[in-house]
């Protein structure tokens, strides 16, 4: 049977994904490692948690996700291992994982890891140590960790849907940390000072005409018919969404 996949969702860019994936290459020879996001918001768990959750679906259950956003590197925040809908997740505990949990069928667990490499980094723990254990989960291991109650991970307090831009893409189209199929089709989303109507597809409006619609992940986009959404309606992370219907 092959080794499970490897999938990295990060903020690190060059060259500190590299870096991260050498261990992986060294410590999970047969793992096929697959870079899903390299530029998730940076310094941002929460808006990192919304756009994990929608992506992690087309894996299959075994998959293990390292994923680290993580400005409290080195700090008061704990490491550990998250099983949740059959798959696995590495990381820190800093609410990364929420909508991970909270949507995932069964009872999840969480395990922190006490397992410590030789050498590590104050500021790089992805390579040091998350990078390792996500190696050894793969390969069937469990490095040393004790249960933890999930509760000690949650953050109940964050919304169900972050009306909020989460994520740029290499469009500039910008993902919000709404789910689609709660904002219905003849809705209005205001972004950037200007109301949008929510159409089905690009070729619905005119080229240069911004939009919303459902994306193929289910998340409220935000776009501009061959152009970029984020340069013409001034949208960044954190650009705020109102919905009305």
């Amino acid at each position: 049977m092959a080794q499970p996949m490897i999938v990295l969702f990060t903020d690190f860019g060059l060259p500190y994904t590299g870096q991260v994936k050498a261990v992986l290459h060294r410590e999970a020879p047969g793992a096929e490692i697959i870079d899903l996001f390299i530029d998730a918001p940076a310094h941002d768990p929460k808006a990192a948690a919304y756009l994990l959750e929608p992506y992690v679906r087309e894996f299959p259950e075994g998959a293990v996700f390292l994923c680290v956003v993580d400005p409290g590197v080195g700090g008061m925040r704990g490491p550990g291992v998250l099983e949740a809908g059959g798959r696995w997740f590495v990381g820190p505990d800093n609410g990364l994982f929420e909508l991970v949990v909270r949507r995932a069928p069964g009872a999840p667990t969480w395990r922190e890891i006490t397992w410590r490499p030789d050498g590590l980094s104050a500021t790089f723990h992805a390579r040091d140590l998350f990078a390792p254990v996500a190696a050894r989960v793969s390969a069937g291991e469990m490095p040393n960790a004790v249960e933890r109650p999930i509760g000690n991970i949650r953050r109940a307090d964050w919304p169900d849907e972050l009306a909020e831009v989460v994520y740029i893409d290499n469009f500039g189209n910008a993902i919000s940390g709404v789910r689609a199929a709660s904002v219905p089709l003849d809705s209005e989303v205001r972004a950037g000072g200007h109301w949008l109507k929510k159409t089905r597809t690009y070729s619905d409006v005119p080229p240069g005409r911004p939009f919303c619609y459902e994306n193929a992940n289910g998340l409220l986009e935000i776009a501009v018919n061959q152009g970029r959404a984020d340069d013409i309606l001034g949208l960044q992370i954190g650009t705020e969404i109102t919905i009305k219907e």
